[in-house]
């Protein structure tokens, strides 16, 4: 199956937090097809002075669902994450399941596509460099119109660093 994920950091050194979260996805989920450039980006929903760094990935995965869910949650708390009950906040490593393959999945822990994905402009920029014509499977639309309808006007930018060990 492929999968996307996005990485977000904005807790430690945020360049470290995304190479060490591919190297176990890498190891643990399975091999990554495809990456979007870095992107900093304004935290969402919540106030903090360091910006955030995104990437999306795309993984060719065995993985169920619910295994892929448990693999990423390992993931970060490996990885020194810190789940709080409180809302948004900063954190290590965030790793968000956007799309596994074209299914839809509504149970109470795994909730796939991402029911916000189309509301935040951290996600859909990096998506869309790398998936522009995928179809959301509930939107019915493409990566790209998603993009251009959004109204989310908080701060998207290319980042400098680009990993090229993809």
């Amino acid at each position: 199956m492929l999968v996307y994920l996005l990485l977000g950091s904005n807790s430690g050194d945020r360049v470290l937090e995304i190479v060490n979260a591919i190297q176990r996805i890498r190891k643990g989920i399975g091999e990554i097809k495809q990456g979007s450039s870095i992107y900093e980006t304004e935290p969402w929903g919540f106030q903090a002075e360091v910006y955030f760094l995104n990437q999306v990935i795309c993984v060719q995965t065995i993985l169920s669902p619910e295994e892929l869910m448990e693999e990423i949650l390992n993931i970060e708390t490996e990885t020194g994450r810190i789940r709080k009950n409180n809302g948004y906040h900063s954190r290590t490593i965030d790793i968000d399941i956007l799309f596994y393959s074209n299914d839809v999945i509504n149970t109470e822990s795994i909730k796939i596509p991402h029911p916000l994905l189309h509301l935040r402009r951290f996600v859909l920029e990096p998506l869309k460099e790398i998936a522009p014509d995928y179809i959301h499977p509930v939107i019915h639309k493409s990566i790209l119109d998603i993009y251009n309808e959004c109204g989310d006007n908080l701060i998207v930018k290319k980042h400098s660093i680009e990993l090229t060990a993809l």
